[in-house]
């Protein structure tokens, strides 16, 4: 009987095999003949992005049918720190795949440097931004190509300086073979809190104009703490920064804050200035970010 057994498991184990297989493929075949969504420009701008970026009039739905954004007026100058706050859902993550062109609007005109997104080369548009995502995704190859992403243009020296900026270098240089050492899949061999540190030198590294930061993190040791909190001051230097914002000190300092609510501007100004109006900010401050 325990024969039997075994004979049906193996059986069943190489029909669940053929079902994954089937499964995998399908999805293979459906990303392969995934229309593109986002149209190139044919004769984009040549120009170097300073960092401006508005937005006006914005609607934008993923299904065309329930509206995610609507008529969303905002405006980050170059080198401003802007904050969006607001609940889970309410549209903030979508603002930042717009100014990336990962998604157009439906309607109303997203520009940076007064020049509407669309008229740009995607690719080069890009390159001038960096997003910093709340998971970090490490693969598996060595620290230095978990940072440079296999870009040879990046010269030894720069690397180095963008790590000693962010803070990571000296802990990078006690792992047994410095940035030659490798990580696993999803870093499993080393915490979420230099998971983070390495996101935002690879981040700097490319020295972007317009960064776009969802600075949330999970719970890490003190020291850690404070290398990401002075990782995100750094990276946030001299350069337009758009930030999902989760920390007291990332809000309080922005020179704007954006609340978003059920895919609208509710309120935006400074934190004073919104602290004042004792409205959605007041409420969402005092019982969330406080608790931070």
């Amino acid at each position: 009987f325990q024969a039997e057994d075994g004979i049906r498991d193996a059986q069943e184990s190489r029909g669940l095999g053929d079902v994954y297989k089937r499964q995998s493929m399908k999805k293979l075949n459906d990303f392969f003949e995934e229309k593109e969504i986002i149209k190139a420009c044919k004769n984009p701008m040549q120009h170097e992005v300073k960092g401006d970026v508005a937005f006006k009039n914005v609607n934008f739905s993923y299904d065309k049918k329930i509206p995610t954004l609507r008529d969303i007026n905002l405006q980050a100058k170059a080198g401003e720190k802007v904050a969006l706050v607001g609940l889970t859902g309410a549209g903030k993550s979508t603002i930042a795949n717009l100014v990336l062109r990962f998604y157009d609007a439906d309607s109303g005109t997203i520009m940076v440097d007064n020049i509407n997104v669309q008229q740009y080369d995607i690719s080069k548009l890009r390159s001038c931004m960096a997003m910093v995502l709340q998971h970090v995704f490490i693969f598996k190859g060595t620290v230095r190509d978990n940072i440079t992403l296999g870009d040879n243009d990046i010269t030894e020296e720069q690397l180095i300086a963008a790590a000693k900026k962010i803070g990571v270098h000296d802990f990078i240089m006690k792992f047994a073979n410095g940035y030659d050492t490798e990580l696993s899949t999803e870093g499993g061999n080393i915490s979420q809190g230099e998971q983070q540190l390495i996101s935002f030198t690879r981040a700097l590294v490319y020295n972007p104009r317009i960064l776009l930061l969802d600075e949330a993190t999970a719970s890490i040791d003190t020291a850690t703490e404070e290398l990401i909190e002075r990782g995100i001051q750094k990276i946030m230097e001299d350069r337009t920064s758009i930030v999902i914002a989760h920390r007291l000190s990332t809000i309080i300092n922005s020179d704007r804050i954006y609340v978003i609510n059920r895919g609208i501007v509710a309120e935006q100004g400074t934190h004073q200035e919104l602290m004042k109006q004792k409205g959605l900010y007041f409420e969402l401050y005092t019982t969330q970010f406080e608790k931070v």
